[in-house]
């Protein structure tokens, strides 16, 4: 049995998020990055939506997938020489995280 948390519209790039998707399993505390407080966040969720949700035991759980796909881009304009301006993406990420139980 499975059971899944989201985090929809996060301020982080998804490829900065993907890094620390990659370490999620192992450092997630102390990893020095951005995206490591939205992802713990996001794990405790998944964890309480499997014990109150799917009934399962919380220490025989794993993370199984995690994914950070692309959302929405807010788009800025920064002012430059002469009259121009230039744009300036801030993106946004969607992650999913799935946590399964050990046989």
């Amino acid at each position: 049995m499975e059971a899944k948390a989201h985090l929809s519209y996060v301020r982080i790039s998804p490829r900065k998020v993907k890094v620390v998707c990659d370490l999620i399993r192992a450092i997630l505390m102390q990893t020095p990055k951005a995206a490591s407080e939205p992802l713990l966040k996001l794990l405790k969720s998944a964890v309480a939506n499997a014990e109150n949700n799917h009934n399962m035991d919380a220490d025989k759980l794993y993370v199984s997938a995690v994914a950070a796909d692309p959302g929405p881009i807010l788009k800025r304009a920064m002012p430059r020489a002469q009259g121009r301006s230039y744009r300036i993406n801030k993106r946004t990420s969607h992650v999913t995280l799935v946590v399964s139980e050990k046989d």
